[in-house]
């Protein structure tokens, strides 16, 4: 399939987005970091009963450590709210696109009522770039400027 038209027409669904990890936003800011650190996950989904009201993420972890914050406080206290969030039938081209412009690591996949489905996280995009189109890919030159002829490396 044409790379350009497998990007703006399949679904976010082909990057095999995570399932969501979730808790409540009372949960202590230490309990959602080992629940981080035992899931090998990057991101958690806080939910107020079945709806999405913020993410906690890696990032957010790492900026509250090196802050030295009480990881007792709740993690409503650390999370972000201003959300970007993507339906399932989002294209893939859509969020990449979505992820360069604002910057993000981690889409939640919602459905109408805003309760998450998944996480499309960056890693999952460059598996399904890699597995779909290797020559693409392997072919392109360390410096962007034009691709090799022949795939690079091992």
């Amino acid at each position: 399939m044409d790379f350009q038209l497998s990007l703006s027409s399949e679904s976010v669904g082909a990057t095999q987005p995570d399932p969501p990890l979730a808790t409540t936003p009372d949960e202590p800011l230490a309990n959602v970091l080992g629940l981080l650190r035992a899931q090998k996950q990057a991101a958690v989904m806080i939910c107020e009963g079945p709806q999405l009201v913020g993410i906690f993420t890696e990032r957010d972890a790492l900026k509250l450590l090196a802050a030295g914050s009480d990881l007792s406080a709740p993690v409503s206290s650390a999370m972000s709210t201003d959300l970007m969030t993507i339906a399932k039938d989002t294209t893939v081209g859509a969020a990449i696109r979505l992820m360069s412009e604002g910057g993000y690591r981690h889409l939640p996949v919602v459905d109408g009522d805003r309760s998450p489905s998944g996480v499309v996280a960056v890693r999952g995009i460059v598996h399904y770039l890699v597995e779909h189109f290797p020559d693409a890919v392997y072919t392109q030159s360390p410096s962007g400027d034009r691709p090799h002829a022949e795939r690079e490396g091992a």
